[in-house]
């Protein structure tokens, strides 16, 4: 029953560091990416360590995760493979993952540099990158995935008007 200010008489206000720690979006753009860095051969051995056991040796998939690598061109086929290369529109939205969800049993315990690391491994093992690639928060949302397009092409369907996919004044009522 709340009280008649509309309070429940329960909790407080976040504070604005309480508000902070749960503050780490990172927008598709890069936007909210942090400080730091990471190179290919850095992520490769954070991989083995800790993403190996769930998404197998080479990130086409385990036991306890999906795979992470291969995949490009198969999202038309009757047997789409969901991966960062084939269906992860923008790289920076990789980053956002695996700083909130990676590793499985410890989320959130990646440094900056560790999850950038990650990030470029996956991408070169996804041939999106080059071996000497170094991610970090310049670099990473210039990185063009293969299905940046995906999300934004016109909706096929006869009965649906896509605006997101109309420019600004192009728009038919």
């Amino acid at each position: 029953m709340s009280t008649p200010n509309g309070q429940f008489g329960f909790g407080s206000p976040a504070t604005p560091e309480q508000i902070a720690g749960w503050d780490i979006d990172v927008a598709s753009d890069g936007a909210g990416l942090p400080p730091g860095s990471g190179t290919v051969q850095q992520g490769e051995e954070i991989f083995a360590r800790l993403g190996a056991k769930c998404h197998g040796a080479m990130g086409e998939g385990g036991e306890g995760g999906p795979p992470l690598v291969g995949g490009i061109g198969s999202l038309n086929t009757d047997a789409p493979i969901k991966t960062v290369g084939s269906f992860w529109p923008y790289a920076p939205v990789l980053y956002d993952y695996i700083h909130r969800a990676m590793p499985a049993d410890k989320p959130q315990s990646l440094t900056p540099d560790e999850v950038y690391a990650l990030c470029a491994y996956l991408l070169y093992l996804n041939g999106i990158v080059p071996e000497d690639a170094v991610m970090d928060a310049q670099t990473l949302p210039q990185v063009v995935m293969p299905n940046h397009a995906g999300f934004t092409s016109p909706d096929p369907r006869p009965d649906v008007f896509n605006t997101a996919a109309v420019p600004p004044g192009d728009l038919k009522a």
